[in-house]
């Protein structure tokens, strides 16, 4: 289990999908390092338990869509955290491949995201990210740098709990000190 403390009132164990989208990274040529910092923000942020699903595969829209699929579906993942593949290079096909899986899409995520990014460089601008829903699971996202990263998640995570209560994904819970999460009235 990640997440090192237990809340009190809090059993279920959220299943958080971590997904790497890189050929090289797929076929073993280099270190995933987008991955272990989606992990470490989150093992930083989430105060609840919660455990870790983690895959990296090849940039490809099939790829892609099966393997948010699975995450969904067969692995019950509540949140699935992408990175890679969601620029404009042709193998970039991340998004594609979320919204062919998604029902319903929620693009401020990506607009939040690309805001937040164009105030450290202005290639931000190139950036595709997005995110949706597949049932009880939310699918983000994310750039490729490990530091663009934990810059957009510290911009979106904040409404990624109340988001994962509407859809029922399972409650996790943040540690007020690292990020406030915003749940109206008391949710």
């Amino acid at each position: 289990m990640s997440g090192s403390s237990q809340s009190e009132g809090v059993t279920e164990l959220v299943r958080i999908g971590i997904l790497t989208i890189s050929d090289r990274a797929s076929r073993g040529e280099y270190r995933d390092e987008s991955g272990k910092a989606i992990h470490a923000f989150l093992d930083k942020v989430i105060s609840s338990p919660w455990t870790p699903i983690v895959k990296i595969v090849p940039d490809g829209v099939e790829s892609v869509a099966a393997a948010l699929t699975e995450m969904a579906d067969r692995d019950g993942c509540g949140l699935v955290l992408t990175t890679g593949g969601t620029g404009p290079a042709p193998r970039d096909l991340t998004p594609e491949a979320t919204r062919a899986v998604i029902t319903r899409e929620l693009a401020g995520f990506g607009e939040l995201m690309r805001q937040k990014s164009l105030e450290q460089v202005p290639t931000a601008i190139l950036s595709r990210q997005t995110a949706g829903t597949r049932g009880k699971c939310l699918i983000v996202n994310l750039p490729g740098r490990p530091s663009s990263i934990e810059l957009c998640l510290n911009a979106v995570f904040p409404a990624i709990p109340y988001c994962l209560d509407l859809i029922g994904a399972g409650r996790i819970e943040a540690r007020a000190d690292v990020c406030r999460v915003f749940r109206p009235g008391g949710a």
